[in-house]
């Protein structure tokens, strides 16, 4: 018995140590990271608080770029889409509070809040008419988007954006499960141990290494949470919205989803009433600009230059 208590003391103190030893350097490498941090874009004054926007090209039509759920780093996740696009448009990457260089908030993450919030960056930034092209749950703010401020977008491109009713979004969110995988250090662990669990796109090492100090610094925090907490919600909010029949609408998809059901058909009905509605599908995953960044630039152009010729 005494050799039993013994060995079960000797466990229970290695695993204090090893948990210590994780939360430790967790603790130290935020510390370090934060200086480590290199700026980009320019930060807009936005409900008392700062959003950071990076803009490049000089386009007479200006392209405004949303990101997906959790996203670390948007403006250099979408660096290969706006080298793309920045030779023919002004494009606008927006990075929502919580992502990127943007602060965190406790405001809840309400399609509403998140619309207006994007709406006021643009209108501080003087920018009144664009095209929003938007990844992911993208798809749900851009059509309150659309709906909300009609006047002033001039089409919606979605890469593998979001539908309202694909399902799946109903389940309770594991708050607590995220934020003490983040506060005991176990998340840096975890992307120490599998490194290609970082999403990012084909981009240097210095530019890799931004992203996963960036997307470490704002895994999980207030913002993000409060976003998946609300998937349901905010899925429910837009189900009875559509877009704008004048709307010029194109998605670009990939070809081989196998975790939504119906993937590409719920797109082709979204675009079933548009004036000017177009699907496209290519092979990839759903970072479609990740790999195919150059064909979704050069796609968009044509599509948005047949329409003109056809007017």
């Amino acid at each position: 018995m005494k050799k039993w208590i013994k060995v079960i003391a000797i466990l229970l103190a290695i695993i204090i140590l090893f948990l210590a030893t994780v939360f430790v350097v967790n603790v130290i490498c935020n510390k370090i990271e934060k200086g480590k941090i290199q700026s980009y874009g320019q930060l807009v004054p936005v409900d008392g608080k700062n959003m950071n926007v990076l803009i490049q090209g000089s386009g007479e039509e200006t392209v405004v770029l949303l990101p997906g759920f959790g996203t670390g780093a948007p403006a250099i996740d979408f660096k290969p889409l706006i080298e793309e696009l920045s030779p023919y448009y002004k494009v606008v990457a927006i990075e929502p509070f919580g992502y990127g260089l943007s602060d965190d908030t406790d405001k809840e993450r309400t399609v509403e809040n998140i619309v207006n919030e994007t709406h006021e960056a643009l209108q501080k930034l003087n920018i009144d008419r664009y095209i929003l092209m938007g990844h992911s749950i993208a798809g749900i703010y851009g059509l309150d988007y659309v709906n909300k401020y009609e006047n002033e977008v001039t089409a919606f491109a979605g890469i593998d954006s979001s539908v309202p009713t694909q399902g799946g979004n109903d389940e309770p969110f594991p708050s607590g499960m995220y934020k003490q995988l983040k506060l005991s250090g176990f998340y840096r662990l975890i992307m120490k141990l599998a490194p290609d669990q970082l999403v990012a796109p084909d981009v240097d090492d210095a530019a890799r290494e931004q992203i996963r100090i960036i997307s470490l610094k704002n895994s999980f925090n207030a913002s993000i949470l409060s976003e998946g907490e609300h998937f349901g919600p905010n899925f429910k909010a837009t189900e009875k919205l559509t877009f704008p029949k004048n709307l010029p609408l194109i998605f670009f998809l990939q070809a081989n989803d196998s975790e939504t059901e119906g993937w590409i058909p719920l797109h082709e009905e979204q675009i079933k009433n548009s004036v000017h509605g177009k699907v496209m599908t290519f092979d990839g995953d759903h970072y479609l600009h990740h790999t195919r960044s150059k064909e979704i630039a050069e796609n968009f152009r044509s599509f948005m230059e047949e329409i003109k010729s056809g007017q």
